[in-house]
């Protein structure tokens, strides 16, 4: 009885995943058409990666639109990741009448619809940061603001796991706070940290709300602001492309942090070892 439900479930989930996939595999296979029509399968050709003067490797614009891309994710990554570690370890070790009022702050961006987060953020910047440099400035932080909360949960999420034993341990054999937090405390975080850079680097990417409203023309366009500028025209193949370059890099930074993780796992595993054996 019990096979036959679990059978079930794992046809319900192939079958979710096949209805997921399957469009992206069209959209992909596409990109490969040796013609214009973006409907119908035609004979397999490079012709919209760097054969056609519009393709992703010759078209200035779709250059532009796949480096904007890549540096604003890369730098989300960069600075939200390391504050939202931060703001997480702080929360979960902060006690007072503020602490949950601070807490449920953090979720704000989570249950906020994006369009209005898009909206505020213009607000802001247009009527009361009016210094702050429109553009990519502006979408980065814009960007971080929005990926904060992400890696606040996941890290919070391991931080609970982890409790301060082995934090109260290394004090007691002589670590100072410091110490404790970089040698204990932080390799142990290393999954959620790599989980947190991976979350950041595909909300960042695929974000068109806040990167659309904090855009200042052609020169700030991300990949999904040109797909869909593109799309609503008489688009060829190379916005699918496009989307197919940026689909092999998010697989691929996925793919590097699966293998980090497991390496940090097996780490973990060892320190977590040794500690428990020297408090003992």
């Amino acid at each position: 009885m019990k096979r036959g439900r679990f059978g079930a479930l794992a046809i319900i989930t192939w079958l979710y995943v096949l209805w997921s996939l399957v469009p992206v595999l069209i959209a992909v296979r596409i990109s490969f058409n040796s013609g214009k029509s973006r409907s119908a399968f035609q004979s397999m050709s490079m012709r919209w990666y760097w054969e056609d003067p519009s393709s992703v490797w010759r078209s200035d614009e779709l250059q532009t639109a796949l480096t904007n891309t890549l540096k604003l994710a890369g730098l989300t990554m960069l600075i939200a990741t390391p504050l939202g570690v931060a703001m997480a370890i702080g929360l979960q070790r902060w006690r007072g009448k503020m602490s949950r009022g601070a807490n449920n702050l953090m979720l704000l961006p989570l249950v906020t619809p994006e369009i209005v987060v898009g909206v505020s953020l213009f607000l802001v910047f247009t009527q009361i940061y009016t210094s702050v440099p429109r553009g990519f400035t502006t979408q980065l932080l814009g960007h971080v603001t929005f990926t904060i909360s992400y890696v606040v949960i996941i890290v919070r999420g391991r931080l609970l796991s982890i409790g301060i034993h082995f934090e109260e341990a290394a004090r007691d054999l002589g670590a100072t706070r410091i110490q404790a937090m970089r040698l204990v405390l932080l390799p142990q975080l290393g999954p959620a940290i790599f989980a947190s850079l991976m979350v950041v680097f595909a909300t960042s990417v695929d974000d068109f709300v806040i990167s659309s409203f904090l855009s200042t023309g052609s020169s700030t366009e991300t990949v999904p602001i040109k797909i869909y500028s593109t799309a609503r025209a008489a688009a060829t193949p190379n916005v699918n492309a496009l989307a197919t370059v940026m689909l092999l890099i998010t697989l691929a930074a996925v793919m590097v942090a699966w293998l980090a993780m497991r390496l940090l796992r097996r780490g973990g595993v060892d320190s977590d070892a040794s500690l428990t054996s020297m408090s003992i």
